[in-house]
């Protein structure tokens, strides 16, 4: 292997490649596996739903900021990230406190977030919130 430019690749190009390798190899992971999605960034102290939009029992999808707030019962508010562990998509507005994901039939408790069904093992990313006036806020 030539380091001066003669007929093989030299070590930058090497290490670039094995880089891009790298990469790849933990994007194919992500893509394939349970993610690790983390809280949206900037939303703390920020109003994400009224309390009149969040059914007992149900709650609401709030697309802005990829969450989903619930009321699991009256007066306890929740939230969680909308994106299901195992590949991303977007779970269902919770319906007797179950969130389901239309991808591959997860389900999510509204109380814990925690999966109760699969192919999904993780659970949804929590939010801490508390109500102020008739708004849930990210604390």
């Amino acid at each position: 292997m030539s380091v001066n430019g003669g007929s093989g690749i030299g070590r930058r190009q090497a290490l670039g490649a094995a880089g891009m390798a790298a990469c790849g190899v933990a994007a194919l992971a992500a893509c394939g596996g349970e993610s690790k999605d983390r809280q949206a960034p900037g939303i703390k102290g920020k109003v994400i739903a009224k309390t009149a939009d969040v059914p007992v029992g149900g709650g609401t999808v709030v697309k802005q900021y990829r969450i989903v707030v619930t009321q699991p019962s009256e007066g306890v508010f929740k939230a969680y990230g909308a994106a299901c562990p195992h590949r991303g998509c977007a779970v269902s507005t919770p319906k007797d406190n179950v969130m389901i994901c239309p991808c591959h039939g997860s389900e999510f408790d509204a109380v814990t977030g925690e999966a109760t069904k699969g192919p999904a093992t993780g659970k949804l990313v929590a939010y801490q919130v508390k109500v102020e006036g008739d708004g849930i806020v990210v604390v």
